[in-house]
């Protein structure tokens, strides 16, 4: 049966069940009434009648208004979590035998009484959607809430397991693709905006221009993540030709390269679950197989966060820039710096290898690289392979990252020695001009950040 058919019988469903909740005393649905919901939901021994009241707990929850949609939260939290007397059993009971029986109960001892409400909420038609919302209206209110992360790890440790790569589906994406789907990418693209749907039909409908997507059973014609890849002869280093509406497209089969210049993940209540390490793996078969001659399998990238970055060094008392630089640095502060060709190619002579340094040497807590899109890619096992002057002259890439776009390097021989590098000892694979870059940057830096 088809999934969008479900999709639209649930929401009428949920509707109608939105309205006689209301009916009951004209009044909106309060959490108490969901939570006495949910209460049937786990009391229910007849899979008919759970999934009937499973519906009937996400309806509700739909026409709970903010506040009240908090408060569930805390329920959830706080009187749907595991039994401390019933683990303290569990757990004398498997001190004294260490049997595996007793290990089996200690284990479903500790699991909070809302994961099987999640999982029971998630039989009925529409139900895994309806969970991913649930969990994004949750990811708001974490920052403020902190206390509600318990409940925001079960959601992961579900959807971790429902969406799990055997379950998801790659599908090519192109201008036949129904509208509705169409109509989402324009909404979903996170890193160069789809103008109108002109700009989004030169992206699918050039002979030159691939763009793929991963949906799930459960959510029908809701993509999950998708990428735009663009064909080309060379590693490209500006995003700006790719993007202009007077490309003039080549035939793919002159193409030598697939350049990965868009990557969004369409559903935020699915963060923190990775998509984006296998699709990019399983489009470059799917690439390899359509088109043989490909050679190289490359990313142009952004480098978010890399002026907030070079700005606090700045701004420091003791940092760590010498004057030399600080005082280059100064012409960013003309709006048109970019354009001043005698200026901007002083800068990049400085800024390119302050930007290897960073995409390589600056480390957060976990001693990962600081910028998140580098993590993302050399943790699949890609390669920084280099760092382009002015790959995005918008007003966004100037903002973000002084015009920077980097190519990651994806050689399929290498992915998986250069991902277990960087998953043991954090070693950062990069190319000989970068690697020659961060040499360079060690006269800009002081002291011990030369390193």
């Amino acid at each position: 049966m088809n999934i969008s058919f479900l999709q639209e019988l649930f929401s009428s469903i949920t509707q109608r069940d939105a309205l006689l909740w209301r009916r009951s005393d004209g009044k909106p649905v309060s959490h108490e009434q969901v939570v006495d919901a949910c209460r049937l939901v786990l009391e229910s021994d007849g899979e008919a009648s759970s999934i009937a009241l499973a519906s009937r707990a996400l309806s509700g929850y739909a026409s709970l208004d903010d506040e009240q949609k908090t408060r569930l939260f805390y329920t959830l939290t706080d009187d749907f979590a595991a039994d401390p007397e019933r683990i303290d059993q569990a757990w004398q009971a498997y001190h004294a035998t260490r049997g595996n029986l007793e290990l089996q109960l200690l284990c479903e001892a500790c699991e909070p009484e809302r994961q099987e409400l999640l999982r029971r909420l998630n039989l009925t038609a529409g139900g895994t959607h309806a969970l991913v919302r649930m969990r994004e209206d949750l990811l708001t209110r974490l920052r403020e809430m902190p206390e509600l992360a318990a409940l925001d790890a079960d959601f992961a440790h579900l959807f971790g397991s429902w969406f799990n790569r055997g379950f998801l589906v790659l599908k090519r994406i192109d201008w036949n693709t129904p509208a509705a789907i169409l109509e989402k990418l324009i909404r979903y693209e996170a890193v160069h905006e789809i103008r109108d749907w002109n700009d989004l039909r030169r992206r699918l409908d050039a002979r030159d221009r691939r763009c793929y997507a991963f949906f799930h059973p459960a959510i029908g014609d809701e993509p999950l993540i998708f990428v735009e890849v663009a064909l080309t002869r060379g590693l490209p280093e500006r995003i700006q030709p790719i993007l202009d509406a007077s490309h003039q497209a080549i035939d793919a089969e002159e193409a030598d390269s697939a350049a990965f210049f868009g990557i969004s993940n369409c559903q935020t209540g699915l963060r923190g679950i990775s998509f984006g390490n296998f699709l990019i793996k399983q489009v470059v078969l799917e690439l390899q197989q359509e088109l043989p001659q490909l050679v190289n399998f490359v990313t142009l990238s952004p480098i978010p966060g890399f002026r907030v970055w070079l700005d606090q060094q700045r701004q420091r008392d003791q940092n760590l820039l010498e004057d030399e630089l600080l005082q280059r640095l100064t012409e960013l502060g003309r709006a048109d710096w970019h354009t001043d060709s005698e200026v901007a190619a002083a800068l990049g002579e400085h800024i390119r290898p302050l930007a290897a340094h960073y995409l390589t040497r600056v480390r957060n807590e976990q001693g990962l690289p600081l910028n998140a899109v580098a993590r993302f890619h050399l943790g699949n096992g890609a390669e920084l392979h280099r760092i382009n002057w002015l790959g995005d002259t918008s007003a966004k890439g100037l903002a973000n990252g002084l015009g920077l776009m980097v190519n990651y390097l994806y050689v399929p021989d290498d992915i998986e020695r250069n991902h277990e590098r960087y998953s043991t000892d954090g070693k950062v694979m990069c190319s000989s001009s970068v690697r020659d870059l961060r040499r360079r940057a060690r006269k800009f830096l002081k002291g011990d950040h030369r390193t």
